[in-house]
C-alpha cells in the first residue's frame, strides 16, 4: 500500500544537483559545442549559451516557485503542471513528456553505443550493443534510484576529471591569435546564428531532472530550488569558459570539421572518449530514474484510466512497472534505429512542459490567489511570462513544423480529457482564473454606461422544491440558455436556525440536479418566514452589482387563497421594477429536448408589454429545440377598417426589431374567445399582464382564466422596462 512506502530520501546535491548537471553537461559539450563556437565565432557562441541559460533560468525560476507553494509529491513537471493547470493540461503534457523521457533514453543508449563501438570487434552490431545497455540501465534502476544515483556520482567524478583535462590542454595551448580570429562569426555552409543556437539549446534542457525526483526528495520545496538553480549556474560558467578556451585553442577550420576538437585540445584524449561514455550513460540514466516517476503519478491520480496498473510501486517505493514500461518503449526506439527523424519532437516535448510550467506560474500570479504563497521569492508574473514567452520562440526557430505537430498532440489529449470529464481531487487555478477575469468583468459593468440595446434575461425561476415545477426549468432554459442567465430558486420555509442544514442540503442537491440535466443554471436557495418573504429577498438579493435577475418567472396559482398572496407579490414585484412571467401550463407531457408543434403566438396590446414579449418568443425560437417554429404577431381590433392599418403598423415592429414573423390581425368584439380559437392549436402563446390591484385578486384570476380558457401553454408577460425591442 502507498502508506507501507518507505519510498528514498535524496538530498539536494544526490537528487537535483547531480542529475540536473550530467544531463545538461552531455554529448553536444563533448561533440558539437566546438562546431557551434566555430560556426558561430566566440562572442556569439556567448551569447547563445547565456541566451539559451536565460530561459532555463526563467523557467526554473518558475518551477522553483512552484515547487514552494504545494507540498511536492512524486511526478516532478506533470505534479506542479496539474496541480497548478489542472488534470487536463496536467495529464496532456504529463503523458507526452514521459513519452519523450522514454525515447530519450533509446537516444541517448544509442549514442552511447555509437561511442562504444569503436573500442569493439568490427561488424558487432549496433543494435545489440544499444539493448544490451539499455537493459543494464534498466536494471540499475530497477535494484533502486539511490543505487542509480551512487552511478551517478562515480559518473559525474568522470565527466569532472575530463573537463579537468580539457581545460588543463587549453591552458596550455592558449593562443591569443586564434582568440582573436575566432571572436567573430564564420558561419559556412548555410548556417546561421539561428540554426547553431536550435543545435546548442538542446543541451540545456536538462532542468527538470531533479525535479522528476519530487517524490524521492528529503526535502523538495528546498532541493528542487536550490539545486536546480546551482545546476544552471555551473553548468552555464562551464559552457562559457569551453567557449572562450576553444576559440583561443584551436583554428576555426578544426573547430568546424573536427568533431573531437574537445578530445584533440584535452591534455588527455582518452579521458574526453570517458566523458563522452559517462554523460551519454548519465543522461540515460536519468531519463529512465525520471519517466517511471511521471507514469507512476499519472497513474495515481487516474488521469488515464488504462494507467492505472503503473501507479503501483513496491515497499520501497519503487515504481518498477512503470520502469519496464519505460524500457519497453525505449527498447522500441532502439529497434527503430531511427530517432535522429523525431529527436525535434522530444525537445519540443521538453520546450512545451518547460513553457506551460512558466505558464501555471504566471497565472499563478496572476490571479491573486490567497493560496498562492511561494516560498520562493524570486519569481513573478513578469518572469514567467518572459520563460513562457521565450519557450514558444525557441520552439518555433529550432523547427515551426515540429512546434505545431508536439502542440497539436497536446492540445488533442487536452481535449480527450476535457470531453472525459476527469475527477481530480485537488484544487487547480482555473477557478481563480475565472473568479478574477469575472471580478475584474463585474467592476467593469459596474462602471459602464447602460443602454437598452444591451439587456439580456437574468431569470429568477421559481422552480419548486427538487423540480416539482419542470415546466418552469424547461421554459426558463429556452429563454436563456443562449443569451442569458438562469438562476433556479427555492424558498425553505422557516427560521434560519434550524433550517440551516436543509439549507445546504437543498442547495447541493439543486447543483446536482442542474449537472445532471446539463442545465446553464445557478441554484439560488434561501431560508424565509414565509413563501412571499423569501420571494422577495431573492428577488432583492439575488445577483452582484448590475449583473441581478431581471426577470422572475413564476407558476400560475389556481386557486383564490393562493391568489390573494400572489396578488400582493407581484405589485411588490412592480414595485422593484421587475419584468414578470407567470407560467400557466396544463401540459407537462413535452420534455426539454421536444418543443410542441405549432406557432408562437404573441398577442399585441401595445408597447407597454408587448416589447418584452416579442423578444422573450424571438429568444425562445433562437433556442436549438425551436428551430423551423414561426412567431405570429397578432391584434384583436373590433373593425374590419382598421385591419390593414393595424397590420402595417404590427410589420412595422417586426421590420424595425429585425426580427422574422407573421402579422396577423383579427376582428372580434370578444378578445378572449378570438385568442382561444386563433391560437387553440399554437405551440406556446405570450400574453401581456396587468398588475391586479389591491383587493381585486380574486376577481383578477377568474378574468385570467376566462381569457386563457384551454390553452395548454401561455406565458403572461409584465414588463419592468429597461429594454428596447428597436435596440
Amino acid at each position: 500500500m502507498k502508506g507501507e512506502e518507505k519510498g528514498n530520501s535524496f538530498s539536494t546535491f544526490g537528487g537535483v544537483f547531480t542529475p540536473c548537471v550530467l544531463t545538461i553537461l552531455g554529448v553536444i559539450m563533448f561533440l558539437r559545442f566546438g562546431f557551434v563556437v566555430g560556426q558561430a565565432g566566440v562572442f556569439a557562441a556567448l551569447v547563445i549559451v547565456l541566451a539559451s541559460n536565460a530561459i532555463t533560468t526563467l523557467t526554473s525560476l518558475s518551477l522553483s516557485a512552484i515547487a514552494t507553494n504545494t507540498r511536492v509529491e512524486g511526478g516532478g513537471a506533470y505534479f506542479l503542471i496539474s496541480r497548478s493547470l489542472g488534470p487536463e493540461f496536467g495529464g496532456a503534457i504529463g503523458l507526452v513528456f514521459f513519452a519523450a523521457q522514454a525515447l530519450s533514453v533509446a537516444m541517448y543508449v544509442i549514442g552511447f553505443s555509437e561511442a562504444f563501438l569503436g573500442l569493439l570487434p568490427e561488424g558487432t552490431s549496433p543494435i545489440l550493443v544499444a539493448s544490451v545497455t539499455n537493459l543494464l540501465v534498466t536494471v540499475c534502476v530497477w535494484v533502486g534510484a539511490s543505487w542509480a544515483i551512487k552511478i551517478q556520482f562515480v559518473i559525474l567524478a568522470s565527466v569532472a576529471i575530463s573537463l579537468l583535462s580539457f581545460f588543463g590542454g587549453a591552458a596550455g595551448g592558449f593562443d591569443a591569435g586564434h582568440l582573436t580570429a575566432n571572436w567573430g562569426t564564420g558561419f559556412q555552409d548555410g548556417e546561421s546564428f539561428w540554426t547553431v543556437f536550435a543545435l546548442f539549446f538542446p543541451a540545456v534542457t536538462g532542468i527538470m531532472a531533479g525535479a522528476n525526483m519530487s517524490g524521492d526528495l528529503r526535502d523538495p520545496a528546498r532541493s528542487i530550488p536550490a539545486g536546480t538553480l546551482s545546476a544552471v549556474a555551473t553548468t552555464m560558467l562551464i559552457y562559457a569558459a569551453m567557449a572562450v578556451c576553444l576559440g583561443a585553442s584551436a583554428s576555426r577550420d578544426d573547430l568546424i570539421g573536427n568533431n573531437m576538437v574537445v578530445s584533440k585540445v584535452a591534455m588527455f584524449p582518452m579521458l574526453i572518449t570517458l566523458g563522452v561514455f559517462a554523460a551519454t550513460l548519465s543522461s540515460a540514466l536519468g531519463s529512465m530514474m525520471g519517466a517511471p516517476r511521471i507514469l507512476q503519478s499519472l497513474a495515481r491520480d487516474r488521469v488515464f484510466l488504462r494507467l492505472v496498473p503503473f501507479g503501483v510501486s513496491g515497499n520501497d517505493g519503487e515504481p518498477r512497472r512503470a520502469i519496464l514500461a519505460t524500457a519497453l518503449i525505449a527498447q522500441t526506439g532502439i529497434m527503430a534505429a531511427d530517432l535522429n527523424s523525431i529527436a525535434p519532437l522530444i525537445t519540443m516535448a521538453f520546450l512545451l512542459t518547460y513553457g506551460l510550467l512558466n505558464l501555471a506560474t504566471f497565472y499563478e500570479s496572476i490571479t491573486n490567489n490567497p493560496s498562492y504563497r511561494p516560498q520562493f521569492r524570486y519569481s513573478n508574473w513578469v518572469t514567467a511570462l518572459a520563460g513562457a514567452i521565450g519557450c514558444g520562440l525557441v520552439m518555433l526557430l529550432i523547427d515551426w513544423r515540429w512546434a505545431i505537430v508536439a502542440s497539436g498532440l497536446v492540445a488533442a489529449l487536452h481535449s480527450y480529457l476535457t470531453r472525459a470529464d476527469v475527477n481530480a481531487d485537488w484544487g487547480d487555478l482555473s477557478s481563480g482564473l475565472l473568479f478574477e477575469r469575472t471580478r475584474r468583468n463585474l467592476l467593469k459593468l459596474e462602471d459602464s454606461f447602460y443602454h437598452p440595446k444591451n439587456w439580456r434575461p437574468f431569470i429568477l425561476a421559481f422552480s419548486g422544491s427538487g423540480f416539482s415545477r419542470p415546466h418552469l426549468v424547461v421554459f426558463g432554459s429556452w429563454l436563456s440558455r443562449e443569451t442569458g442567465v438562469l438562476a433556479l430558486a427555492q424558498v425553505i420555509p422557516g427560521g434560519l436556525d434550524d433550517q440551516s442544514e436543509r439549507l445546504a442540503t437543498q442547495e447541493s442537491i439543486l447543483h446536482a440536479m442542474i449537472k445532471e440535466r446539463h442545465l446553464a443554471a445557478f441554484p439560488a436557495v434561501v431560508v424565509a418566514s414565509d413563501y412571499t418573504a423569501g420571494v422577495q429577498a431573492l428577488v432583492q438579493c439575488q445577483g452582484l452589482g448590475r449583473l441581478r435577475p431581471n426577470v422572475v418567472l413564476m407558476g400560475c396559482p389556481l386557486s383564490a387563497d393562493r391568489m390573494r398572496v400572489f396578488g400582493g407579490l407581484l405589485r411588490n414585484l412592480e414595485g422593484l421594477d421587475r419584468s414578470v412571467v407567470v407560467l400557466r401550463q396544463t401540459d407537462d407531457s413535452e420534455g426539454e429536448d421536444v418543443a410542441p408543434a405549432g406557432t408562437v403566438d404573441v398577442w399585441w396590446r401595445g408597447r407597454a408589454n408587448g416589447e418584452l414579449m416579442v423578444l422573450l418568443a424571438h429568444l425562445m425560437l433562437s433556442h436549438p429545440t425551436w428551430q423551423r417554429r414561426q412567431l405570429r404577431l397578432l391584434r384583436v381590433v373590433q373593425s374590419d377598417s382598421a385591419i390593414d392599418e393595424v397590420n402595417s403598423h404590427l410589420e412595422g415592429l417586426l421590420r424595425e426589431a429585425r426580427i422574422v414573423g407573421h402579422t396577423e390581425v383579427v376582428v372580434s368584439d370578444d378578445p378572449a374567445t378570438a385568442i382561444q380559437t386563433t391560437s387553440r392549436d399554437a405551440a406556446f402563446v405570450f400574453l401581456g399582464l396587468a398588475i391586479p390591484a389591491e383587493g381585486d385578486d380574486v376577481e383578477f384570476l377568474t378574468r385570467l382564466e376566462a381569457l386563457v380558457g384551454e390553452l395548454p401553454r401561455v406565458a403572461l408577460v409584465h414588463s419592468g422596462g429597461g429594454m428596447k425591442l428597436e435596440s
